[in-house]
């Protein structure tokens, strides 16, 4: 039976009553208010399907008499939802309102009970009917999520859900998995791969295991190779890009691994033929650097510049120190002056790359490599020498054979080869038709030997420019022309560590390396004049470059050698080493190659005995994944990349003895004397 408003309160009945006549009651039971999200969700509902459930309500008495109003005994939420369909204008504030009139129950307890007495939908249920909308009616997110008040995107993650194998969703009904679970095998459709996954498992189940395992095969988006590629080439290439709708993915993941090489492979390729159109004779290309490639390799020479790119170059540097006068940051300048400025300097650098060349014949009898860089953008490494073609490529081979200019790795010459050269040298310099014994050679060379000694230990100046040369000669030309007896030692860490020479830190250094190599003359004989004129700056930062090629803290089971190994941890010290900023502590690189002993005392030291008791119980694999995501981000390291604390020295303070005024110390006379000899030491090496 359907009445209008009555005026007399007849329990039991189906009324209408105006919207603007319902208010809310004060003997509802919910004294939090409704949800925004909720309000949404049943103005949404009642929109497109009608309100399907009656409000409950009581009249509203003011002392014996009705007001003609109404209170909400149950529903207030959709009294709520209307009165935002009021404002959307969806309908009139007069719009009549099915409720039911009850008179004979406690409103209180009628409100308790709507609440209380329910049952949710369990998750898995509302799935497969959102599946059913999709399947059946054709509808798409946006749809489904306008006729149910929530966001297209809930709405799909409900539908990949309902892309879980029909195993797993019963064990999901069944509360085997959580639903946390549960979302991550919906990372792929694969409903084979979910439950080999699933039955694999050991009883750690979490989300991300279970996300890992299923990915296992597949490239994650910030994968250099998948950044180089892009996603929009891989997939018009026909490669699918799985999509986590549950946590951030950062771009997903490429599904196939094989077709992405490929693809990286032809785009290098791409690179390669822009390269070789300079002129060289081969070009190369490699995902990964070929460090066994087992070629000599040839550096760029110093070029001067045209008359034009002098004169261009000198144009630009005035127009660039004019922008910049007053600012001290791109930030602080207008957005088009700042992009005016970054033309300029580009303009200037590519002007300056003009003023190292490669040799012609080195171009045309060598080579490219063309490699994938650990950033996702392609690395030229330029110079390469095949052994066939070193004899046509060598502008300048001595005497011996022996090409200059180059790199050929890291051996020495040995000494039987130093004093051949030696004895040469002492045969050019003899006058013909006056021979000298071997021994009086032997005997004068020694007086000359002791005098260069003492002469050389009173110039430090000199001293630095000697030791840089030797050291020099050898890194960089793999030849010992110094007269120092100084054998620097590099030794290649790629054998000790996989793929150490593609880390950021190895780019960073041999970046460096080929910086200096371009500025050498290609003879070594030249080589003296050149570190002779650096300024003192630059010829500590040559000394260090090469000092640093030759550190050697490794530690190798058949190379006893504590000495150098405490000398090393000084090292780390006062250089105030932090390992941590650049290598990263995962199960590859250390917690599957150690005990679980040493997987527990990682953790017990970096979080607590309480997290590492949690993962004791784990089996190997599993604790080590476990400890990597409790380790994250708290920069523990192990104990031979640790740099130890400084030692504490405590000095007692003497007094100092009184000296006269008018007369230096000698410590000050000392160092009087030293910068004395430094100014007289380049003002010679000036002229």
């Amino acid at each position: 039976m359907t009445d209008t408003v009555q005026t007399e309160a007849v329990s039991g009945i189906q009324i209408f009553v105006p919207l603007n006549k319902l208010k809310k009651s004060p003997r509802n039971a919910r004294k939090m208010p409704h949800g925004e999200a909720a309000i949404e969700a049943l103005a949404a509902s009642i929109h497109h399907k009608g309100m399907i459930q009656n409000l409950v309500i009581e009249p509203e008495y003011k002392g014996d008499e009705q007001t003609g109003c109404y209170l909400v005994t149950a529903g207030e939420g959709r009294r709520l939802a209307q009165l935002l369909r009021v404002k959307r204008k969806q309908i009139k504030k007069t719009e009549p309102i099915r409720c039911y009139l009850d008179t004979d129950n406690d409103p209180a307890e009628i409100s308790l009970d709507e609440n209380v007495t329910r049952t949710p939908m369990h998750a898995a249920d509302q799935v497969e009917r959102f599946k059913e909308l999709s399947d059946d009616k054709g509808w798409g997110a946006e749809e489904i999520g306008a006729r149910f008040g929530v966001s297209a995107h809930v709405v799909k993650q409900r539908l990949r859900l309902g892309a879980v194998s029909p195993k797993l969703m019963q064990v999901y009904r069944e509360d085997g998995i959580s639903l946390e679970q549960l979302m991550a095998f919906a990372i792929t459709e694969d409903h084979i791969r979910q439950e080999q996954v699933f039955e694999n498992l050991h009883h750690n189940r979490e989300a991300w295991i279970i996300r890992r395992d299923l990915t296992a095969d597949n490239v994650p988006a910030h994968d250099r190779r998948a950044v180089f590629v892009g996603a929009e080439a891989y997939a018009e290439a026909g490669g699918t890009i799985i999509r986590d709708l549950f946590t951030e993915d950062q771009g997903g993941y490429f599904e196939d691994a094989g077709l992405l090489d490929m693809l990286v492979i032809e785009k290098l390729r791409e690179v390669a033929a822009q390269v070789q159109a300079e002129g060289w004779k081969w070009a190369d290309v490699h995902i990964n650097f070929p460090h066994a490639h087992g070629l000599r390799r040839y550096y760029p020479t110093p070029a001067p510049l045209s008359d034009e790119d002098e004169a261009r170059f000198t144009a630009l540097s005035e127009q660039h120190d004019a922008l910049t006068d007053g600012y001290s940051s791109y930030d602080e300048m207008p957005e088009d002056m700042a992009a005016k400025l970054e033309a300029l300097d580009e303009d200037m650098d590519d002007i300056s790359g003009k003023r190292s060349a490669y040799d012609r014949q080195i171009i045309a009898n060598g080579g490219v490599f063309v490699v994938l860089n650990h950033d996702g953008t392609p690395r030229i490494d330029r110079g390469f020498v095949r052994p066939e073609d070193e004899a046509l490529a060598d502008p300048g081979d001595d005497e011996n054979g022996e090409a200059d200019g180059i790199d050929t790795g890291n051996a020495t010459e040995d000494d039987e080869q130093h004093e051949t050269e030696e004895a040469e040298e002492i045969e050019e310099d003899e006058e013909p038709g006056k021979p000298i014994s071997d021994s009086l050679i032997r005997d004068l060379s020694a007086h000359r030997t002791l005098a260069l000694r003492v002469a050389l230990g009173e110039r430090p100046d000199l001293a630095l420019v000697a030791v840089v040369h030797t050291m020099t000669a050898q890194l960089f030309y793999n030849q010992s022309a110094g007269c120092l007896e100084i054998r620097p030692t590099e030794t290649p860490l790629g054998g000790h560590a996989d793929g150490i020479e593609d880390r950021p830190l190895a780019v960073e250094m041999a970046a460096r390396h080929e910086a200096w190599a371009g500025q050498m003359p290609r003879d070594v004989a030249d080589l003296w004049g050149f570190v002779m004129v650096l300024d003192q700056e630059r010829l500590l930062a040559l000394l260090a470059h090469c000092a640093s090629q030759t550190v050697n803290a490794l530690r190798l089971p058949w190379d006893r050698k504590p000495k150098a190994l405490q000398t090393a941890d000084r090292l780390a010290t006062a250089l105030a080493l932090d390992v941590a900023k650049d290598w990263t502590l995962t199960v590859d690189s250390y917690l599957g190659r150690v005990t679980k002993a040493h997987i527990t005392a990682a953790v017990a030291d970096a979080v607590s005995e309480e997290a590492a008791a949690r993962i004791v119980p784990l089996k190997k694999p599993d604790m080590a994944l476990a400890a990597e995501q409790l380790l994250a981000g708290t920069g523990w390291l192990p104990a031979v990349l640790r740099t130890p604390e400084p030692e504490t020295v405590v000095v007692q303070a003497e007094e100092p003895e009184a000296e006269p005024v008018d007369q230096p110390s000698e410590a000050e006379a000392s160092h009087t004397e030293a910068e004395d000899s430094a100014g007289r030491s380049y003002a010679v090496a000036a002229e």
